[in-house]
């Protein structure tokens, strides 16, 4: 294990009773990540590999560590030079560039806040971050019109953007009113100096803003401070099982909180490299797993609809020796994609849950034997538990919402600092030193954790209480499901009633027969009276920007 992560935590235990036991984040005075781990690494090991990228164009690039610390003093430069100081708000939309790495550890060399974010936001998107987060800069890929258009379009109702940065490698774009990061780059001095006094920054000041994607509602904005990134310990040492020297994969775009997660913290904690392979908008299954192969990654890890495309593809054409170790997070993993991928591959994989507030909260860790479906354990920096509606802990067996028993003055590394500028929403789910995350669960006698749904999406037939999860991890089962969402549709008789909105596989066609050969499927694999009454073919599912089901729209057409 990397003798630079052991600064900051245990890292080597016996067993899985003596990591939750004594695991521990240490957190020093006035911890900067990118001065405290990628400086100090590029001064152990400048020349390291840091990160490894690629395109789907056929390009490569490979930055060692002391690249790295060379690339972020630029930016922090770059960015100072523009006029922005410790505590300045400034929005990234770069994909999966490698820009992106240099800016983001740059902004925490200066304190500057970063704020990721997606290329699909349209104008009003960007009007609704900029003005509720007084951004003064956006940087942007200059390979997305769209964005840029956007962008243009939103300046003029944003009275705080007076900065617009595009970031363009080949020096051979231009757009009026814009700033070239990469030519200005050339004219910037590279030793730029740690701030000190009132400019340097400490443990509690904000060093990222997320805008949640949430289901419904506006977005919230999600604060973490300079302490978020070694909490990502748990996440790389000991659900991710990153080593020194290995290559891990995350699939994730940079404006979603899962880059932080798999693609920048914990993994360069743990002295591994990150490798990024920067696709376009449309995702190729096979694409994806010639570069595991070509590049020998290690570990990986990727939500369920990656690996639902992996197990329709033959995986026997790949050569997937390199892998070590494979995850899954973002979506409740259903057991059929576990059980399939482990057959073609011999790769447990291990699911973990999470928030954009958080880092991992609950996984199948690495001293434990996963039971296909669960989320595993609480990890022991968190203090996780599952509560009835009266504040009970709940019995095994019995289903509650997931809490974290935490305070709003002293919370553990990792957890958000609140909803920025919302003080009544922070304090309508984090109040009487409880977290509520809003969603359901149960765990077994040997307290592993099972998913059941979001709070809002549980449904209550005829007195039971059905969770969506099991519904749909029945279905995909079936071969002739690609994707499904289960719903509740209001009924006279029941109070409610099962709905699934189901996208087929290739080569099934929606048809009365197919309709009840589901639902005869779902009766004899979980509980009968869980079948859906209703159910209906479409194309594809509504999905929020980051890739979430918006079961919340399904119910709401339902109703007109």
């Amino acid at each position: 294990m990397s003798l630079l992560v052991n600064k900051y935590a245990k890292t080597d235990f016996t067993s899985c009773e003596d990591y939750f036991e004594n695991f521990h984040i240490n957190v020093p005075e006035n911890f900067n990540f990118a001065y405290d781990v990628i400086d100090e690494l590029a001064s152990t090991s400048p020349d390291k590999d840091a990160l490894v990228w690629c395109n789907d164009e056929g390009e490569e690039r490979t930055f060692s560590f002391a690249e790295m610390k060379k690339y972020s003093d630029l930016s922090a430069q770059f960015l100072k030079d523009q006029g922005l100081k410790k505590g300045d708000m400034v929005m990234l939309v770069l994909k999966r560039h490698y820009e992106f790495w240099w800016l983001i550890l740059g902004m925490h060399k200066l304190g500057v806040v970063g704020i990721p974010a997606t290329h699909l936001l349209m104008t009003k998107d960007i009007v609704y971050r900029c003005n509720a987060a007084d951004i003064k800069m956006v940087i942007a890929t200059a390979d997305n019109d769209h964005i840029l258009d956007c962008i243009d379009e939103a300046q003029a109702k944003c009275p705080t953007l007076t900065k617009k940065v595009f970031v363009d490698k080949s020096k051979k774009f231009s757009r009026d009113g814009w700033i070239d990061f990469h030519r200005e780059l050339d004219h910037t001095d590279e030793h730029f100096v740690r701030p000190t006094g009132a400019e340097a920054t400490q443990n509690n000041d904000i060093m990222l803003l997320y805008f949640t994607s949430g289901t419904s509602g506006m977005p919230k904005m999600v604060i973490h401070n300079f302490a978020y990134p070694l909490a990502h310990i748990a996440t790389a040492c000991f659900w991710q099982n990153i080593h020194k020297g290995g290559v891990h994969l995350t699939v994730a775009d940079t404006g979603w909180a899962k880059t932080a997660w798999g693609k920048l913290y914990g993994q360069w904690l743990c002295e591994a490299a990150i490798f990024v392979y920067d696709y376009s908008d449309k995702f190729k299954p096979a694409d994806l797993l010639h570069v595991i192969e070509k590049h020998r990654i290690t570990t990986f890890c990727a939500p369920p609809t990656i690996y639902r495309f992996f197990i329709k593809e033959d995986l026997t054409k790949y050569d997937l020796s390199s892998l070590e170790y494979a995850c899954v997070a973002g979506e409740p993993l259903n057991p059929e994609i576990y059980n399939q991928f482990y057959a073609a591959t011999g790769l447990k994989l291990m699911e973990g849950f999470g928030q954009t507030e958080l880092t991992i909260t609950i996984a199948n860790n690495i001293y434990m034997e996963p039971r296909p479906g669960s989320m595993g354990k609480p990890m022991p920096h968190y203090d996780v538990d599952i509560i009835d509606d009266e504040g009970n802990s709940c019995p095994p067996g019995k289903e509650g919402q997931i809490v974290l028993r935490a305070t709003r003055d002293n919370p553990p590394a990792g957890m958000f600092m609140g909803y920025y500028r919302d003080d009544e929403m922070t304090n309508s789910v984090w109040h009487d030193g409880l977290y509520y995350t809003g969603d359901v669960a149960w765990k077994d006698e040997d307290g592993y954790y099972w998913f059941v749904g979001r709070a809002d999406d549980v449904i209550k037939s005829s007195g039971y209480r059905i969770g969506p999860f099991e519904v749909e991890s029945a279905l995909m089962e079936h071969p002739a499901v690609l994707e499904t969402a289960i719903t509740a549709v209001p009924d006279e008789l029941r109070g409610q009633v099962v709905k699934a909105t189901i996208v087929l596989a290739k080569g099934y066609t929606p048809s009365e027969e197919l309709k009840k050969e589901l639902q005869n499927h779902v009766k004899h694999t979980t509980a009968p009276y869980k079948y859906p009454r209703i159910v209906e073919f479409v194309d594809e599912l509504p999905k929020t920007i980051s890739g979430k089901i918006r079961r919340v729209q399904i119910r709401e057409e339902d109703k007109n």
